[in-house]
């Protein structure tokens, strides 16, 4: 997938701990953890807002477009 989730850089710039946010934004730990290692295949808008509200970001800075990257998945998929 093309669209990366940057939480964890996130978190490092605004010196917040994952289980600081998990709590302040109402989700378990284990679901922040998904969150940030990119293994869930959608986030609740209602999520990206409570995390943005209290890391004071925006999504562009935790949701990131990566080029090319979907594409060279896309290939890889072609050799099995």
């Amino acid at each position: 997938m093309s669209i990366e989730i940057a939480l964890d850089v996130m978190l490092a710039k605004r010196k917040v701990k994952s289980k600081d946010l998990a709590a302040a934004i109402g989700i378990t730990e284990q679901n922040l953890s998904l969150l940030k290692q990119g293994k869930v295949k959608g986030m609740r808008l209602a999520t990206l807002d409570a995390i943005c509200r209290h890391l004071d970001c925006t999504p562009g800075d935790v949701l990131v477009y990566v080029p090319g990257k979907a594409e060279a998945a896309a290939g890889s998929d072609d050799a099995l």
